[in-house]
């Protein structure tokens, strides 16, 4: 049997050594979002993105509205409610109404999407602007939410105020302020600093719901939704109609 080559010997050593000491599990890296009180720098973030969204937008002639229905356990982004909204039971549906326009080419943002979601619990109101040429800031979405005890052209007409913003950054983690209640046996935390934003958030709902005619488009669109269901129930339960056949006339018997 040829000897051993110490060289060799010396490596294979090594290299179990070196894999002994590998952790099992390789290390996961999370990022906590702190959505009640962002830092200094990510608030200046945040009301520099709520100070560019135009005031009096020159709008293309393009135009969508769209409306449905989406089982929540299944709902699209637009359907997800806050973090201060009641979760509604699994496999309940939402009824809801999208409304989107296209900037002209000067503006930062491409489009401006609108979307109004009911399900048994709450009313969900999303504005989103996704900016044309992303380089930092990719999109803000501004957020509102209500019991579902009143209606929603109430909700609409009391211009609800904005509960939470949302940056969507470009290779960053996004940015995100929230409206936080009192936590468990504690008092709620101090978000006064964070009213500016708040209030320019909320002028910005109200502004854009009249620009986009959401105030007379959302219940005019989930009526709709409702004559279809009754017009669908009242076509499962109709009885089949009776057909009468006509006879023949006798012959004569010769």
């Amino acid at each position: 049997m040829p000897p051993i080559n110490p060289v060799i010997l010396f490596c294979v050593a090594l290299a179990s050594l070196a894999w002994a000491q590998q952790p099992a599990h390789p290390p996961v890296k999370v990022n906590v979002i702190n959505v009640c009180a962002p830092s200094p720098d990510e608030q200046k973030e945040i009301t520099s993105a709520l100070a560019r969204v135009p005031k009096q937008p020159l709008f293309s002639a393009d135009f969508e509205i769209d409306r449905g229905r989406s089982t929540l356990s299944e709902s699209p982004a637009f359907l997800q409610a806050g973090e201060s909204a009641q979760m509604s039971a699994p496999n309940s549906t939402a009824t809801y109404v999208r409304i989107r326009r296209e900037f002209s080419v000067q503006a930062l943002f491409s489009t401006v999407q609108y979307s109004f979601s009911v399900d048994p619990k709450n009313m969900v109101e999303t504005m989103v602007f996704r900016v044309r040429d992303p380089k930092e800031l990719m999109q803000l979405s501004i957020e509102d939410s209500a019991s579902a005890v009143a209606s929603a052209a109430a909700m609409l007409t009391a211009d609800t105020p904005a509960s939470r913003i949302k940056l969507e950054r470009f290779g960053k983690s996004s940015v995100v302020l929230a409206r936080c209640s009192a936590a468990e046996n504690g008092p709620p935390p101090d978000q006064s600093a964070y009213q500016p934003q708040f209030q320019s958030a909320s002028a910005i709902l109200a502004n854009y719901r009249g620009l986009l005619g959401a105030r007379r488009t959302v219940p005019e669109e989930l009526a709709r939704i409702s004559g279809f269901d009754r017009a669908g129930t009242k076509a499962a339960t109709k009885p089949a109609a009776k057909t009468h056949e006509k006879k023949k006339p006798d012959t004569l018997k010769r």
